[in-house]
C-alpha cells in the first residue's frame, strides 16, 4: 500500500508538472481542449444548428451565451489522476495497465462531452445552477468517475496464480 501511495503521489506531480510546461500546453493541451469544444459543437449542432464555436469557446447564436473549456474542464487532469493511479499499482501486468487507462480516459472523456453540454443548456437556462453544477456538481461526479474506474480496474486485474505449500506425502503408520 505505501509503495502505491507513493508511486501514485510521485506520478501525479510528474504528470501535472509536465502539463504546466509551456510545451505540452502548445502540443497538446491547448489542441486537445480545442478539440473537445470542437466535437462538442459538432454533437451539439446535431440537435440544434445555432450553435458555433471558436477556438475553445462554444457560443449559442440564439441569445449569445457562451462556455470557455478550460483548465479543469478539458478532462485532462481527471486523466492524470487516473492514469497515476493505474500506472502505481504494483501487481498489474503492463498491458492490463494500458488497457484500463485508454478504456478510462475513453469513459472519463464521454462523461466530460456530457458535462459540457449540460452545462452549456444549464447556463442558458439558469446561471445560478449552472454555477453550482459548474463548480459543485459536476466536480464530483468527474472524480466519483475515476474512482469508479479506478476500482473496475482493479476488480477485473487478472488474479495471480495461488500459492499453494507443498504436498508432504503421509506414511501409514498401523500400529
Amino acid at each position: 500500500m505505501v509503495r502505491f501511495f507513493i508511486g501514485f503521489v510521485v506520478l501525479q506531480a510528474l504528470l501535472f508538472t509536465a502539463e504546466l510546461t509551456h510545451p505540452v500546453q502548445q502540443a497538446f493541451v491547448q489542441p486537445w481542449t480545442e478539440g473537445i469544444a470542437a466535437f462538442s459543437t459538432w454533437l451539439i449542432q446535431s440537435f440544434d444548428s445555432q450553435v458555433l464555436v471558436q477556438g475553445v469557446v462554444i457560443r449559442s447564436l440564439d441569445n449569445g451565451f457562451a462556455v470557455a473549456i478550460r483548465a479543469g474542464c478539458n478532462g485532462i487532469e481527471a486523466s492524470i489522476i487516473l492514469a497515476a493511479a493505474i500506472f502505481a499499482f504494483p501487481r498489474a501486468p503492463w498491458l492490463h495497465k494500458l488497457a484500463g487507462f485508454l478504456l478510462g480516459v475513453f469513459t472519463v472523456q464521454v462523461l466530460n462531452l456530457l458535462r459540457i453540454i449540460s452545462l452549456f443548456y444549464l447556463g442558458q437556462w439558469n446561471r445560478t445552477l449552472f454555477d453550482w453544477a459548474h463548480l459543485y456538481l459536476w466536480e464530483v461526479l468527474i472524480m466519483l468517475d475515476v474512482l469508479i474506474i479506478f476500482l473496475l480496474w482493479i476488480r477485473y486485474l487478472p488474479r495471480p496464480p495461488e500459492t499453494q505449500a507443498p504436498v508432504t506425502p503421509t506414511t501409514d503408520n498401523p500400529s
